[in-house]
This record gives C-alpha cells, structure tokens and sequence, in this order.
C-alpha cells in the first residue's frame, strides 16, 4: 500500500461518531485547510479525498465563503478549482509593505490583445495572429507569452508546413481569475461590434488592427522578452484550458 492509499486509510472520512453540526465543522476545516495550503488551485477530486461520502463540497464551500466575508481574502473559483485569493483592495498595502509584485512588469497593450485573441481562437498559429493585427507577430514576443505560462503549443494547423498553434493554459485562468473559458466576455457581442471575427481574418477581410493596438505603428515586441525565441515547430509544455 503507497504513502497516499495508508494516509487516506488512517483518515477517518465519513466522522460517523460526531454529531451533524461538529462533522460538518471538521470538513469545512479540512476543506479549508487543503485549499489555504495549495499554491494552485484545488480540484473537485483532490478535495473528495479528505471529506466523507455525503459530504457536499458546493455546500462546503459556500459555507467557508460565508466566514470570510470581511476578511482581506477570499475564496474564489478559478481554473476548475478553488484558491484562496487576497482581496483587490488590498494590493496596495501589499505591495506597499513588502514589495512583492514591483519586479513584475504588467502585459503591455500589444501582448493583452494577443492574449485576448489566443484565449478567443485557440488554437490559433502565429500567421493567423499575424494576419489579424496585419503586421509580424514576433517569435520573442510568443515566447514572452509562453515563459509567463499564459500559452502553450496547441495541435499541428492543417496548413502548408503543419505550424504548431497556440492554446491558453490553466495558469491563464488562475491569473485572470477564470473558472473555464467561458467565463470569457460573450464572443458574440464582440463579433457583432465588429471587433472580432476570426472568419474574416482568415479570409482576409479584416481590417488592420491599429485603433486596437493603440495605432503607433511600433511592431508588437515585448519590453522585456525571453532570450529564448521558440520555433512554431517547437511543440513546447502545457495544458491546454480547454472549455
């Protein structure tokens, strides 16, 4: 019998000899507990591992959510899991006391529209996203995207020379604070704005993107980019954040 399979043994799940009220504390405890301590977000399945057969994890969770309101964190759900997360308002204080978050360079205009399209058309290739700001995406700035983990490399495009496409990943949500992909803005809205189409790029008919990339005809260059610049026949890591 492994580690994991003795540890869960010893673990009394179903708190059969407590009373309703005290059961249901001491999953809520360790519901909590499992969450605060993961610095990624906590799944469905990993937390059935530690709560008995009846246990409702929903409910579980509504119930933590309730003890927490007025406090500086939360619980929220992202990536198809649940993360304790420090409330916005309390960024400043934050980074005013330690300084965490000074060295980290926010997206430029250029790379939050790139991202926005990889997360909208995924998979989606470099001509493609190209195509659509009508000028050269860089390979730097793909791998800047990449190295930050919002991208990965998605499935070979049935094009001529099968370029490899790219597909947001799960620290995409966890950053943005999605669940899935459908928390995304409503595409239809966008499209019916006129400021996203992703059949008219590929038939040529869209518009050059310069009003949405800020117009100052600077190539899309990261200000800071990786040395690494990955080829689109690298097929690189990831898991694609699939709807």
């Amino acid at each position: 019998m492994g580690r994991r399979a003795r540890a869960k043994a010893d673990l009394d799940l179903d708190l059969t000899d407590l009373p309703p009220e005290l059961r249901w504390r001491e999953w809520m405890g360790r519901v909590e507990a499992v969450i605060f301590a993961s610095p990624e977000p906590v799944t469905r399945e990993a937390l059935a591992r530690v709560v008995g057969r009846d246990c409702n994890i929903d409910l579980i969770i509504d119930d933590i959510r309730d003890e927490l309101h007025g406090r500086p964190y939360e619980l929220v759900s992202v990536a198809g899991g649940w993360q304790h997360r420090i409330r916005k308002e309390f960024a400043t204080a934050i980074q005013t006391a330690t300084g965490l978050g000074d060295q980290v360079r926010p997206l430029s205009q250029q790379e939050s529209l790139i991202l926005l399209c990889i997360a909208y058309y995924q998979p989606i290739t470099r001509g493609e996203l190209s195509q659509f700001f009508g000028r050269e995406i860089s390979r730097d700035l793909i791998g800047y995207l990449r190295g930050l983990g919002f991208i990965a490399s998605g499935p070979r495009a049935p094009q001529p020379g099968a370029p490899y496409t790219y597909v947001t990943t799960k620290s995409f949500l966890s950053h943005f604070g999605f669940d899935t992909l459908r928390d995304l803005p409503d595409m239809e809205m966008l499209e019916d704005a006129g400021l996203l189409s992703k059949d008219k790029l590929l038939a040529g008919e869209f518009p050059m993107a310069d009003d949405l990339a800020g117009g100052d005809g600077e190539t899309f260059a990261p200000e800071s980019a990786g040395s690494e610049s990955p080829d689109d026949d690298d097929p690189g890591s990831g898991i694609s954040a699939g709807l």
